[in-house]
């Protein structure tokens, strides 16, 4: 049976790194499975020359060297996962990902009801005094202010973010990782956030902020599992998180949930590198 090396989100970067191992005399080969692109040892002999080359591939990617591997190979990439738009490929994204679904699907309900003036829930959801808490006991307000939004940007935003990081974190993990850093991130930001400015506020941006802090980890502690962010993506989040502390934008920024969400997202990864163990650590 074959063993997986290692899994990406998109599909011409296996086969990129497919070529340049055959190139190298390791015996892999491209597959499609569970929404993820695999590539896979044949010959499990070869696995620790397969690592190095791994681990060299992620760090570098656009070296040249790959490329030439492809070339010579002659042998051409056609994508099975194009990007076409289908009510049957959208129902299969949600199906597959079903937390990431399920978020998404509650904080658009609850905007688009907001919008035509129930606001009723948000008044369920919002976040009260550590004094009131303990008097009515209804805690679940910790995580609320993650679920509600004020404008369209606000929440298109981060909706965009949640959709594209949670259900890599989801597909790769698990429903249960996904939750745990959700329940995690959001507890704490908004805690904070509610201590540092009071209780008017809200957005998932703390949750989102967590999920970049756990993929950028990820892929830095350990490159292998195939999931990261492009360093021009982090370095733009890590600007709009110093811009909003500058308070140089037109809207008030929870820069306190913000800032410990990304703290909280990495954390995260490092619990689930260490809990993963140096022996089980490539998937």
């Amino acid at each position: 049976m074959n063993q997986i090396l290692v899994t990406f989100t998109q599909e011409p970067i296996a086969r990129l790194l497919v070529n340049y191992l055959q190139s190298q005399d390791i015996h892999v080969e491209y597959r499609y499975q569970q929404n993820q692109h695999t590539v896979q040892l044949i010959d499990v002999s070869q696995e620790a020359r397969a690592a190095v080359i791994i681990e060299a591939f992620i760090a570098h990617p656009q070296d040249k060297k790959y490329q030439q591997a492809a070339w010579q190979s002659g042998q051409s990439v056609e994508l099975t996962n194009k990007a076409t738009f289908s009510t049957e490929k959208i129902k299969l994204e949600l199906l597959n990902a079903p937390f990431t679904a399920g978020i998404l699907i509650i904080c658009l309900v609850l905007y688009a009801l907001a919008n035509v003036g129930v606001t009723q829930p948000y008044g369920f959801l919002k976040i009260q005094p550590p004094s009131s808490l303990y008097e009515n006991f209804q805690w679940w307000r910790i995580l609320g202010p993650a679920l509600i939004h004020f404008s369209f940007l606000h929440i298109a935003f981060n909706l965009m973010w949640w959709w594209m990081l949670g259900k890599q974190i989801e597909s790769k993990f698990g429903l249960s990782s996904l939750l745990a850093l959700f329940v995690f991130s959001a507890v704490l930001s908004n805690i904070g956030q509610l201590l540092v400015s009071g209780p008017n506020f809200g957005g998932l941006s703390g949750v989102v902020y967590a999920l970049v802090g756990c993929v950028w980890w990820l892929g830095w502690l350990r490159p292998s599992w195939g999931i990261g962010l492009p360093k021009a993506m982090i370095a733009f989040l890590l600007v709009w998180l110093v811009i909003g502390y500058a308070d140089l934008l037109w809207v008030s920024m929870a820069n306190t949930a913000h800032a410990i969400g990304l703290l909280s997202g990495c954390i995260f990864a490092w619990l689930l590198v260490k809990i993963a163990g140096d022996g089980r650590g490539r998937h």
